[in-house]
């Protein structure tokens, strides 16, 4: 494990441009590899996640080509035009719960046997969420530990054949178990229809739609109609939203900052980290803004309204809209004059790690008094942290949240297990390091 020290700081400004998103890389790869013809995509996510899908289709038959280098890189594949091969051996997901989750839903309706499979954290979470719809769809698949919520999860054996249409409703709001759901209803018999009580993401249904497909959404309902083809695309993947979160999070903590960051994904779906960052106290300008593939991409500017840092209550659908950013909040929590309280997160116990337990731990560990729930923390306002060891529990956005909580602290600040931030941004700590002044 390595360790990386975090040096207080007195500004944070620049200009970055963000590595590709991490969301859209997934749901690109998998359709392109699907698809018929050559898809070619620039500013593709660096992080490991995206890499393990493309290392999945280059065993269902794709061909993954590394065009270039650094930024200029431009993903080839080579899709399948529908018909995934037989792997030669697991399909090898690392860390990706996205991973997992999605290609279950678009490797289902092929008649052949997959085993999918993930590292130690992957191997624990929960994947009865994703096999109890697609074995609704006529899909054999088998959890190991049994079927149930706690006992479910990977290695996954899938018997893929055809699958027929169903109307489902989303147990809990999970972008991964809608999106299984429309990759097995594009192949299956039928129009698939699919509803939920909170909207995620959209990346997938603009996704498919740049691919070819159609599908149809009236109010919190989605159709899919069956055994579509979709089309090889070229696409420019917009900066990575959740990444920017980290960034975004340090402006605020420093009254003079200003951050510009440059060609970020400002999808609607998931703007409402935008709306946390205004109401915490940031002041954000859109630069420009254009649509691609559905997607909406912007240069913003950032920087701390006047009225310094203030707090907020973080509940109901706005915890599900933002359940990957909740971490760094949690972090910065202390630095605002009113503290924050996030609810209704209990997601975050079931992610790489136990997220809501390493925030607490590592909050104490800073000096930082809370309170902790089963759901979320509250983290009251005006508190001076101090440098601290910091566990990240191996988990990519515990480390990256403590970083920013570090550059406010009193004293060096040491992020144990800060490989962990290569997971979904490589580049993290050379980018934190050239927007911090000290």
């Amino acid at each position: 494990m390595s360790t990386q020290l975090i040096r207080p700081a007195r500004n944070f400004q620049g200009s970055v441009t963000l590595p590709g998103d991490k969301s859209i890389s997934h749901r690109y790869a998998m359709l392109a590899g699907l698809a018929e013809g050559t898809t070619r995509l620039s500013n593709f996510s660096t992080g490991a996640d995206p890499h393990s899908t493309l290392g999945c289709m280059a065993s269902l038959g794709a061909t993954v080509r590394k065009v270039g280098e650094g930024p200029a890189q431009v993903i080839e594949i080579t899709g399948t035009a529908g018909a995934f091969g037989q792997p030669e051996h697991p399909l090898d997901c690392g860390n990706s719960g996205s991973t997992m989750r999605m290609l279950s839903g678009l490797i289902a309706p092929h008649p052949h046997h997959f085993t999918l499979i993930g590292d130690h954290s992957l191997s624990a979470r929960p994947m009865e969420r994703i096999r109890k719809p697609l074995a609704a769809m006529g899909a054999e698949i088998h959890l190991t530990g049994g079927d149930g919520e706690k006992g479910g999860h990977a290695p996954i054996n899938i018997y893929g054949g055809p699958l027929h249409a169903i109307d489902f409703t989303t147990p809990i709001p999970s972008a991964q178990v809608k999106t299984a759901v429309l990759f097995a209803g594009l192949q299956a018999e039928g129009t698939t229809s699919l509803s939920e009580a909170v909207r995620t993401r959209d990346h997938s249904e603009h996704a498919l739609r740049a691919f070819g497909a159609r599908l149809h959404r009236e109010g919190d309902r989605l159709s899919i109609p069956g055994h579509q083809k979709l089309h090889a695309i070229d696409a420019t993947v917009p900066g990575d939203l959740s990444s920017a979160a980290f960034f975004l999070c340090a402006a605020l903590l420093f009254p003079e900052s200003n951050l510009i960051l440059d060609q970020v994904g400002m999808n609607p779906t998931r703007a409402s980290l935008l709306d946390v960052i205004t109401a915490l106290g940031g002041r954000i300008k859109v630069l420009n803004v254009e649509e691609k593939h559905g997607e909406m991409i912007g240069t913003i500017q950032v920087n701390r309204a006047p009225g310094g840092l203030k707090g907020m209550e973080i509940s109901g659908a706005l915890s599900a809209q933002i359940i990957d950013e909740l971490p760094v909040i949690a972090a910065i929590a202390p630095f605002t004059t009113e503290g924050i309280t996030i609810r209704d997160a209990k997601e975050l116990r079931v992610k790489e790690s136990d997220r809501i337990a390493l925030v607490a731990r590592n909050l104490k560990a800073m000096g930082a008094t809370f309170t902790e729930f089963e759901d979320g923390i509250s983290v009251p306002g005006n508190q001076q942290l101090h440098g601290a060891a910091i566990d990240s529990g191996t988990d990519h956005r515990i480390a990256m949240a403590f970083s920013i909580a570090g550059l406010r602290a009193t004293g060096e600040t040491e992020i144990h297990g800060a490989e962990a931030a290569a997971i979904s941004f490589p580049e993290f700590f050379s980018l934190l390091d050239s927007l911090s002044e000290r």
